[in-house]
């Protein structure tokens, strides 16, 4: 977290995405980081997975013929969020879990923080199998309520390895831009100011992002 004067008041800013290191956790099978240093030039050559830490998933990650990430709309990246509290949900987070989460009518930026923001906040090295995520019937809630942006912290909205991935279906057909990937771990719930900026990679199924919240 830093802060910054401005008119007078001071303005908590959070950085909720994840360095890029090489021993920063992977979902299994995704490339690793690796950074080469050409010494007498001192100029670096990054390798990167797109979906690498926070990061943004395009449409066409999942959907044949869809827009990559160069296209995600930019208002879906600027402007008020909620963070919602549900660190006390366990498994797959659905309808009722959402609807307890005192998520102000008319939200259309949400980011939902739970458990796995603790365990991130302990500098793992590794993916965890057991993670909280929203379940099919979770996404449904967050398109039926006009929902368009979607933060989540974990490295993959749904359950690992589900069958025809059906939340990452959900969203992205209903045009809801999935961020994935935060460190929540020192947020609380409320509204925030969003700035997000993904590397705008042409034809990108996702590219890692820079995550930042501003206190309101």
């Amino acid at each position: 977290m830093t802060s910054r004067q401005g008119g007078g008041e001071v303005v908590r800013i959070f950085d909720v995405s994840f360095p890029i290191i090489p021993d920063g956790p992977l979902f299994p099978g995704d490339p690793p980081a690796v950074l080469e240093r050409n010494e007498e030039q001192n100029i670096s050559e990054l390798h990167i997975g797109t979906h690498f830490g926070t990061h943004i998933d395009a449409p066409v990650h999942f959907i044949d013929g869809g827009s990559g990430v160069d296209q995600v709309p930019l208002e879906a990246l600027l402007g008020e969020v909620f963070v919602a509290d549900a660190t006390s949900c366990q498994g797959e987070i659905g309808p009722e879990e959402l609807d307890g989460a005192d998520i102000k009518p008319g939200t259309s930026r949400l980011f939902i923080k739970t458990s796995n923001s603790e365990r991130w906040g302990q500098n793992p090295t590794e993916f965890f199998d057991e993670y909280v995520c929203l379940a099919p019937e979770g996404a449904k809630w967050v398109v039926e309520r006009g929902i368009r942006t979607l933060g989540v912290d974990a490295l993959e909205v749904e359950v690992k390895g589900a069958p025809g991935h059906p939340v990452h279906h959900l969203l992205l057909q209903n045009g809801v831009v999935l961020i994935e990937g935060l460190n929540l771990s020192g947020v609380g719930a409320g509204l925030y100011d969003l700035v997000c900026a993904p590397l705008p990679i042409v034809g990108g199924d996702g590219g890692p992002a820079r995550v930042l919240l501003v206190q309101k």
